[in-house]
């Protein structure tokens, strides 16, 4: 019988070959990407909404964490093996070495936070997948475009049991820190 699977087999990656493959110069200097569930896929161009959203929600997230937290920005986080996305903004764990010696893996991550102008979908779709598969307990798009806060929570194998979408002038606060809190409007980007 003929196999009439239109799918074709692709070799997947690994962490340690990804850094291999980056430590070697194959990846021009200005090339975006990043490890997603083994491909190394490109990462979307960000647009002036999307820089602005994840400059106010750095800000923000700094300010009222303090010592609390470590806030980082479009940095690696190692999920597993197979995974070393780059998140828009992710709050982990203060590491006394400031994660000198490894990435933050997903029993030190808080919160995960991207920003969608052109990558709803991805985000919500096949990062929020992979998010949860790692047991990252609360992860949020930021949807500048329809100026909403998609909240993901509860992670199973097959992904998010919890997922709400929040208007701009709702209140949230992370799983961590349940006395922050947070207006949804104070992330996205001003209205001209």
């Amino acid at each position: 019988m003929q196999n009439t699977e239109t799918t074709l087999p692709l070799r997947l990656w690994t962490v340690e070959e990804y850094h291999r493959i980056a430590a070697a110069g194959i990846f021009a200097v200005d090339e975006r990407v990043e490890l997603l569930e083994g491909k190394i896929i490109w990462m979307i161009a960000k647009g002036t909404a999307h820089r602005s959203a994840v400059g106010r929600t750095d800000y923000l997230l700094k300010n009222r964490l303090a010592n609390l937290a470590w806030v980082s920005i479009q940095d690696p986080i190692k999920l597993n093996e197979m995974s070393e996305p780059e998140p828009d903004i992710a709050v982990v764990k203060v590491d006394p070495l400031d994660y000198a010696d490894h990435h933050p893996t997903p029993p030190e991550v808080y919160l995960i936070i991207e920003v969608a102008d052109s990558s709803l979908k991805i985000d919500c779709d096949t990062k929020a997948k992979a998010y949860s598969q790692a047991g990252i307990t609360d992860y949020w798009v930021l949807d500048v475009t329809s100026r909403q806060l998609h909240v993901f929570r509860e992670p199973t194998q097959l992904g998010y049991e919890s997922a709400a979408i929040l208007p701009e002038d709702a209140t949230i606060s992370p799983l961590a820190f349940p006395d922050l809190q947070i207006l949804v409007l104070e992330m996205l980007p001003p209205v001209k």
